[in-house]
């Protein structure tokens, strides 16, 4: 049910919301040309909010709390009067936060049926750090092909500010950070084969970043659509398959 809420209802709501706010003409999400934006698109948030909402009231009324606060998160990201998107740091933390930690701590809790204070384990803060790492890696890689369209907006995003060989560096640091975490969080609570794993999952990821990175070097244009893409699905195929195997190892 919380995948169902998740992936049809609260993302796609938040992602419309944010493409009215913005009035893209751009390439955005995996759009390389979006459709003319229409007030349809606030009409459409609107729906999925509240039938994902909704659907948590089937859960439990922890979770419906719990989807409200990340709602309320993505709106003030987008919303003009507010529009923490704007600044640079401010955008990328509420991001890394809300889509990282927070997201893992909903998705856990509602796994587990525990809503307490009891759930705050070092286990379990240290998969929120882990989370919120591997998000503000990979978040600044999104944004660095729309450097442009979001200056005009008068949108800082981290990303613009801190420049597109910044950004590759930014990343990687991230990531240095991300696989450190990992490997105390599998040797300390599991095995260390799963560590390596792990590793083994990102490693085609790792070999694309580097690609990627020595291809802008030469040239700034490859900082495109195209390439953000193609990093996206490369990441995402790696860490599914990634807990697919931990997923029947644990199991067995």
């Amino acid at each position: 049910m919380v995948f169902i809420v998740l992936h049809f209802f609260i993302y796609p709501g938040s992602n419309v919301y944010n493409s009215f706010m913005d009035e893209d003409t751009g390439s955005i999400g995996v759009l390389k040309n979006p459709p003319p934006v229409t007030r349809k698109l606030y009409y459409a948030s609107i729906i999925c909010d509240s039938v994902g909402l909704l659907l948590c009231v089937l859960i439990g009324w922890e979770m419906f709390l719990l989807m409200i606060l990340y709602i309320a998160a993505s709106k003030i990201y987008s919303w003009k009067r507010t529009r923490i998107k704007k600044y640079a740091y401010g955008g990328w933390a509420l991001v890394i936060l809300f889509q990282g930690a927070y997201t893992f701590l909903l998705v856990h809790m509602s796994a587990e049926n525990n809503f307490s204070l009891d759930w705050f384990t070092s286990k379990n803060i240290f998969c929120m750090l882990l989370a919120t790492l591997l998000i503000g890696g990979y978040y600044p890689l999104t944004q660095i092909y729309q450097h442009t369209e979001d200056k005009l907006r008068g949108d800082i995003t981290i990303s613009y500010r801190l420049g597109i060989y910044g950004t590759f560096i930014f990343t990687g640091i991230l990531f240095l950070l991300a696989c450190a975490v990992a490997f105390y969080y599998f040797t300390n609570w599991y095995y260390f084969k799963q560590f390596i794993l792990f590793m083994a999952c990102l490693f085609p990821v790792i070999l694309y970043y580097f690609y990627w990175f020595a291809k802008t070097l030469n040239d700034k244009k490859h900082a495109d659509f195209s390439h953000t893409m193609r990093m996206t699905f490369i990441s995402s195929t790696c860490m599914i398959i990634c807990f697919i195997i931990l997923f029947f190892l644990n199991h067995k």
